[in-house]
């Protein structure tokens, strides 16, 4: 197979991790006789510094005639000034926005290897594996009007919180299907006791699981949902969401896997190309110290090779080789807790040992 990988560092230990993303898949390439083009491009931070905007025109071309992308991390308090549109992050939202990626797929599984990693308890966290779906190109982070205004009673400031059915129902549609293709459990997360959105998203759910009576399907709260996701994370299989919801309850699931470091996810629309990416920040107090984790990047490689590329022995060789550098001890700082066989080391090493054990 040919393809064409968009690379985009991005800031702070974004550089670190993607490089070892981008050796992960140039070792998959050589190893199954495929060819991948890479070509780097600016975002973030970065691009603000270079070129004025967080998003550069020349960025977004690369990645529309890419077949996949790869990103590493955006922000920092460099750029922690000015409004929403001229910071880092605005550059990935609109990014998603322009690729038509409305699905943020946030896998959480916790290796066997980790289980004495997670704060929570061995009973609770043991055998957890879900699926956060994340509608991504609506909800507060997009709506208008947005902005601050002043008036007597001092700053006046206004988010807008705006859906249409169609952008429901297509995440929801995709909840009931990927829940399909595994246990068969959709958690639908709303908050429609209060918000006149969550009304109708549960609306449309209930429609919707009419078409797919092979899944069970459970409403619940998003203040409930995230009491249970700590609680009880073996009752959830897949969890379908709106975008602030799907951005928050994500990252509380990561101390199920041990780490914010493990966790890749795959930003989809309607064809196969995907944005890929660790879920993790830019981490500006370790940047350039060999400390990154990089599992959570090498993990986005192997979603990107099975849903933009459709390679699923290759994906599966990734995953496994990361199963078994955990297996054999290998702990960056993140994941290290002082147990038995555990070996710390830093991201050149942990990066080494899984391309090793890739074949």
């Amino acid at each position: 197979m040919k393809a064409q990988i968009a690379v985009l560092p991005g800031d702070g230990i974004g550089v670190e991790v993607v490089a070892w993303g981008e050796r992960v898949l140039q070792h998959v390439a050589t190893a199954r006789g495929h060819t991948f083009t890479t070509a780097s491009g600016n975002i973030g931070g970065n691009a603000i510094d270079s070129s004025g905007t967080p998003l550069p025109d020349t960025t977004l071309a690369l990645c529309k005639q890419a077949d996949a992308i790869l990103l590493g991390a955006v922000g920092g308090p460099k750029w922690d000034v000015g409004p929403p549109e001229a910071r880092p992050e605005f550059g990935l939202l609109r990014l998603r926005k322009e690729l038509r990626l409305y699905a943020n797929l946030r896998p959480v599984k916790l290796f066997a290897a980790l289980v004495d990693s997670s704060p929570l308890k061995r009973e609770i966290v043991e055998g957890t594996d879900l699926l956060v779906l994340r509608e991504l190109t609506g909800g507060l982070y997009f709506g208008r009007p947005r902005g601050r205004s002043t008036n007597k009673q001092g700053i006046r400031v206004k988010d807008t919180l705006t859906y249409t059915s169609g952008e429901m129902e297509r995440i929801i549609r995709l909840g009931f299907d990927l829940a399909r293709q595994r246990r068969k459990q959709l958690a639908s997360v709303d908050k429609a006791n209060v918000l006149a959105s969550s009304g109708l998203w549960r609306e449309i759910a209930e429609q919707v699981a009419q078409d797919y009576p092979d899944v069970t399907v459970e409403h619940i709260l998003v203040d409930a949902c995230a009491m249970h996701l700590i609680n009880d994370p073996g009752r959830f299989d897949v969890m379908v969401t709106e975008n602030m919801f799907g951005d928050i309850l994500s990252d509380e699931a990561s101390v199920l896997a041990g780490s914010l470091g493990m966790l890749p996810s795959a930003s989809l629309g309607r064809g196969r190309r995907g944005l890929y990416e660790p879920v993790h920040g830019t981490a500006p107090d370790i940047v350039g110290q060999d400390k990154a984790n990089p599992l959570g990047a090498i993990l986005s490689v192997s979603m990107l090779l099975r849903h933009s590329l459709g390679l699923e022995a290759e994906a599966a060789a990734v995953e496994d080789a990361v199963a078994g550098t955990l297996a054999a001890g290998y702990r960056t700082p993140d994941l290290t807790r002082g147990g038995p066989g555990e070996r710390a080391v830093g991201t050149q090493e942990m990066g080494e040992a899984v391309l090793e054990r890739i074949g």
